[in-house]
């Protein structure tokens, strides 16, 4: 009797670790990067003055706006594609054992110029330079069509998350034998930046023949996939 129960024992024991290993689960994420041509730029720049008079101040900023509007629609720009980005105006207060005293106001415009001539975002920034602008923000770089990228980017990022679950596997004596579920985690876009940038002008240099360099920046199209497969002890 007690070698009976004993078997039997040792059977329910050999089942159970059967169906701990078949119901073994091994999860994983995986990313998939691709880079694409950056077709379109956003150009954020504007003007700053500073003036104890409030009303002159914002004054000198509305000339110097109008005159970089007026400089980049003759120059074939289309007005809605220059917009205003922000205005800003405070008080600049100097800082005394007696109180606090205000020195002056400083007023701030900036203007997004979108373009997809890519080849003349340096020359917008010299224009704009030379007609009155004094701040640069940045260039960001986007791309109209990604859904190709996002694809390949889908299709790279399962790959990463099944490698990462069989090397898991491997790692625990397993074998991978199917999937259980697969999923989009995230799909983002971002600019890498100008992979050149370089004011070398502006309305500020000192040779006339001087010009602002930019070369576009690529897209990254990133996507992120979570993916949980079955496995089973390898034999």
């Amino acid at each position: 009797m007690k070698k009976l129960t004993a078997l039997i024992s040792a059977l329910l024991l050999v089942l159970l670790c059967a169906a701990a290993f078949a119901d073994t689960e091994v999860t994983a994420s995986g990313t998939g990067t691709v880079l694409v041509p950056a077709d379109t730029a956003v150009i954020s720049l504007g003007v700053s003055a500073r003036n104890p008079d409030v009303l002159q101040a914002q004054g000198r900023v509305n000339e110097a706006i109008a005159a970089i509007r007026r400089v980049l629609t003759d120059a074939g720009i289309p007005s809605e594609d220059i917009s205003t980005d922000y205005i800003n105006i405070f008080a600049i207060y100097d800082y005394r054992e007696n109180g606090d005293q205000l020195s002056s106001y400083e007023a701030s415009s900036t203007l997004a110029i979108r373009t997809e001539e890519m080849d003349r975002v340096g020359e917008m920034v010299d224009l704009a330079f030379r007609a009155g602008a004094n701040t640069l923000n940045g260039i960001s770089f986007s791309a109209r069509n990604t859904e190709e990228a996002r694809k390949e980017a889908l299709q790279a990022a399962v790959r990463d998350a099944m490698d990462k679950a069989e090397t898991l596997a491997a790692a625990a004596g397993l074998r991978i034998t199917g999937i259980e579920q697969i999923g989009e985690e995230s799909t983002f876009h971002s600019d890498t930046g100008a992979s050149r940038f370089e004011m070398k002008a502006s309305g500020m240099a000192e040779s006339a023949d001087a010009a602002t360099e930019v070369q576009a920046a690529k897209v990254s199209v990133v996507s992120t996939v979570s993916i949980r497969c079955s496995a089973e002890k390898a034999e």
